[in-house]
């Protein structure tokens, strides 16, 4: 909610007295990053959009209101008075639950739309939904079968459309990683995260987001389940241009080695439910398991978006305390506060 925010208040809410504050809570601030960033008016529907400052501004603003709000419990109705359509082609807990929760503690009106409710291209086009809801609502999230049809909201609205999730980014969630790892680490330059699963919309998100932020990534995925060919050039070209390593293999103990945080996520996504026997059988060798994580480094963290299936990941690491997929759902939370 970044965008509302700064065109709603003053900057001195988020000027030098409040980055103090966030280093004061050992978030890590480079002296690069203490500029100011604009995001007024923006729509959010890939991290490949955002530089490596407005990505770290996006999770700072994120941990300061999480600290007001949830530790300091200050009443910040930054949003009244405004109001999200929420646009569900797909069903979900954390999204639906997060954005709701998030929206309405800073004072605005969650509108939840489900596809019984909207039909995108339809019964009304894309092009005149975006203007209906451009004069009702302030905001809009989708979260859709194509992002194409983001692409198309884009277009025609006048007001930021937010990717709640598409079948090539989910960049709100990797927003949470990253806050979940900052909170764990105290710093994301110089981590190491492995990607062991299928090359999905996750997995994008991450690899147009770990350069910027200085972190290393490894990825295995089965053969025939990489990611998408333009992403992968995308990736190696930010990796060379920060600094960082890019690994793409089809062994997971290859991705594993060395690793700070070993990342999974579902292996048969919705709409993929008749590919699921051919998706487990080759997945086989790609669970998570504590011998996985033997081979990562001592301090090895566990990621998953959720929903998790055991044959992803087992109990024993899924419930450990190197597991912070808890803490990774609450952030859900608090980042999407960031790009509202």
């Amino acid at each position: 909610m970044t965008t509302k925010i700064l065109a709603m208040k003053n900057s001195v809410f988020y000027g030098l007295k409040t980055l103090q504050s966030i280093h004061a809570r050992n978030f890590s601030i480079g002296a690069q990053a203490l500029g100011p960033v604009n995001l007024k008016g923006r729509s959010f529907l890939t991290l490949k959009d955002f530089s490596s400052d407005e990505i770290k501004h996006l999770l700072w603003v994120s941990s300061d209101l999480k600290h007001r709000i949830k530790h300091e419990k200050q009443y910040l109705p930054l949003l009244q008075g405004k109001s999200i359509a929420m646009i569900f082609e797909k069903r979900s807990t954390r999204t639906r639950m997060s954005t709701e929760t998030g929206f309405s503690l800073l004072g605005g009106h969650p509108c939840f739309l489900t596809s019984q409710d909207i039909h995108l291209g339809v019964n009304e086009s894309s092009t005149d939904t975006a203007r209906v809801l451009s004069g009702l609502s302030d905001i809009v999230l989708a979260r859709v079968n194509s992002h194409t049809t983001l692409e198309e909201l884009v277009k025609d609205a006048s007001i930021p459309i937010i990717n709640g999730l598409s079948d090539l980014y989910h960049p709100i969630q990797i927003l949470a990683d990253f806050l979940t790892l900052q909170e764990h680490y105290g710093s994301l330059s110089g981590l190491t995260i492995s990607w062991i699963g299928d090359g999905n919309n996750v997995l994008h998100s991450f690899m147009m987001t770990a350069a910027k932020l200085g972190v290393h990534l490894r990825v295995a995925t089965p053969k025939g389940y990489d990611p998408d060919s333009s992403i992968i050039q995308e990736a190696q070209r930010l990796s060379k241009q920060h600094g960082t390593q890019f690994l793409l293999t089809s062994d997971p103990v290859e991705a594993a080695r060395g690793s700070n945080v070993l990342v999974t996520d579902t292996w048969v996504s919705m709409g993929q439910e008749e590919e699921k026997k051919q998706r487990i059988k080759d997945f086989l060798g790609y669970q998570i398991t504590m011998q996985t994580g033997s081979v990562a480094k001592p301090d090895w963290t566990f990621l998953h978006c959720l929903p998790r299936k055991q044959e992803e990941v087992d109990d024993q690491v899924f419930y450990s305390p190197r597991s912070l997929v808890f803490p990774e759902a609450e952030n859900r939370k608090w980042t999407i506060m960031g790009p509202h």
